[in-house]
């Protein structure tokens, strides 16, 4: 039987300027061993004994280096199926506002970065999942919905 496991994060960075959302995007390395080249949000593994947040503060620093300024847990969840470990992927979506002026740091996995529109990322990313991720985030937070308000995470001080 095939398991389900919740082993990988991604978060959707964003920033305003002039009161317009522009999403974060990393392209992936050449020499990346997995999916080089690919366009992603902020995707990276739980370690051991780490929480799914823990674990997204932390890749979001180490491939970007940015602080977040507002932090989400999204009402989504991707899933994917990994016919190498037969498991299905549960992956915890979370969102992070960083400032209108921050530019990213990026780490050795990733080879450039842009910040784009709505419509410009969601054409840019290649995996659904996080597509749809990324259209919830514009939708429930972005936009200002009382799911804002409500999920919301205090950032560790």
């Amino acid at each position: 039987m095939s398991a389900i496991v919740a082993r990988m994060v991604e978060v959707c960075v964003f920033r305003m300027v002039k009161d317009r959302p522009e999403y974060l995007l990393l392209r992936r390395a050449a020499d990346e061993e997995v999916y080089p080249g690919l366009w992603q949000i902020v995707t990276g593994t739980i370690e051991e004994g780490e929480t799914a947040l823990h674990a997204a503060l932390r890749e979001m620093k180490e491939e970007t280096g940015l602080a977040a300024t507002h932090f989400w847990v999204v009402p989504f969840t991707g899933t994917f199926y990994d016919h190498r470990r037969d498991a299905v992927n549960l992956v915890p979506f979370f969102a992070a506002q960083v400032g209108g002026s921050d530019m990213p740091c990026l780490s050795t996995e990733h080879s450039v970065c842009v910040w784009l529109p709505l419509v410009q990322a969601r054409n840019r990313l290649v995996w659904p999942g996080q597509r749809a991720g990324l259209s919830v985030v514009h939708e429930s937070l972005v936009a200002g919905e009382e799911a804002a308000s409500l999920s919301e995470i205090p950032l560790p001080r």
